[in-house]
């Protein structure tokens, strides 16, 4: 294709988008604590899965289905302005910004668009960072974030529900150029959402049990690791406590071998994105404490998930396991997918709904009603 056919299609491709352009999500059904609000943001985000702000303030969205990524550009303002910076992507699901470059991560490999803001909204092709990640697609939509140690993240699912595969169910860390690269936590199934402790610099996941165990087992997991090199049971060990009902998997090691989830989350919850609140702009009651944004499960009899949860902490250590956003389950119907969760600058919580393809804010006013 010519350049002036590429630039012409990327200006269609390009067109702003009001905030609320084409919503008709019901935000009155969506049930927080008193004093909290929730609105659309960012409406017509097909797909919207993970977020990475700049500190230009745009926001970038990565998506699991479509093979787009994204970038909005004034996306606190009136009218922001979604740009399609890439197409036919293996699912770009995963997006980083450190230093000016947007780093994505798609099914076998990580690339890198350096100094992504001037290049808007005509982006070029990326660099490659690494094209030898496992490249099976089942659990391949990896998550991926830049630590305080100044390295690169990024979780490779299993390819299965549950099996023994060694190049699998880990997460691995790098230099940001690739180099250097190491398996930081063994035994993880599926993590789909990481972040760290805003003081001890601790690292925290979730992890998406395996199926086929019935309704209630196994738990969702909330991980912490303290340090490299420890091992979160997967295949062998679910929940912390449960073995694997194949004798063999069973067989590879045992629970008490393993590390145990900081805290148990709902059975097939299917818990993603998670943060700890940063902000100054909720109460003090919820500073450092950890949202996570419950995806919902697929196959359970009853449903369970699509929310947003609230772990308390006290001394670092979980004491409760909590509703904060809900609404988009209702019996059987469901409205509404949470995937990501981001702090923005003004202390308002972002959160991407791939359902729906939009992205609310969640902020509070101190008055109900």
């Amino acid at each position: 294709m010519k350049r002036a056919s590429i630039i012409g299609l990327l200006s269609v491709l390009c067109l702003p988008s009001p905030a609320n352009a084409g919503s008709t999500i019901d935000t009155a059904a969506l049930r927080l604590p008193p004093g909290f609000r929730i609105e659309v943001l960012v409406a017509e985000v097909p797909n919207a899965r993970s977020m990475a702000l700049s500190d230009q303030g745009t926001l970038f969205v990565g998506t699991r289905r479509n093979g787009n990524v994204y970038a909005i550009r004034n996306v606190f303002g009136e009218r922001p302005e979604i740009l399609t910076i890439a197409t036919g992507r293996r699912t770009p699901n995963g997006v980083a910004v450190r230093d000016g470059d947007l780093y994505l991560a798609e099914v076998g490999r990580i690339s890198r668009y350096p100094d992504i803001e001037r290049r808007l909204p005509d982006v070029g092709e990326p660099e490659i960072v690494v094209d030898d990640l496992p490249p099976a697609k089942l659990h391949s939509w990896r998550y991926i974030g830049f630590g305080p140690d100044d390295r690169l993240y990024v979780a490779i699912g299993a390819p299965c529900n549950v099996c023994d595969e060694p190049d699998y169910g880990m997460i691995l860390r790098m230099n940001p150029d690739g180099s250097e690269r190491e398996v930081f936590a063994r035994g993880v199934r599926n993590s789909v959402g990481f972040t760290w402790h805003p003081d001890s610099g601790e690292f925290w996941f979730t992890d998406n049990g395996r199926d086929m165990m019935g309704d209630d087992l196994p738990p969702g997991e909330l991980n912490r690791a303290g340090e490299p090199g420890l091992h979160f049971g997967f295949p062998f060990c679910h929940g912390g406590t449960i073995p694997d009902p194949d004798p063999e998997l069973a067989g590879l090691g045992a629970c008490d071998s393993a590390e145990s989830p900081v805290q148990l989350l709902g059975p097939h919850v299917a818990p993603l994105g998670v943060r700890f609140y940063t902000g100054d702009a909720f109460p003090d009651e919820y500073h450092n404490q950890v949202l996570i944004a419950e995806h919902g499960s697929w196959n359970r009899s009853e449903k369970i998930g699509y929310r947003v949860s609230l772990v308390r902490l006290k001394g670092g250590q979980p004491v409760s396991y909590e509703p904060f956003v809900e609404g988009w389950l209702d019996g059987d119907e469901v409205s509404g997918r949470p995937v990501d969760l981001l702090i923005a600058p003004d202390g308002a919580v972002l959160l991407s709904d791939d359902k729906n393809g939009v992205i609310y804010r969640i902020s509070y006013s101190g008055v109900s009603g």
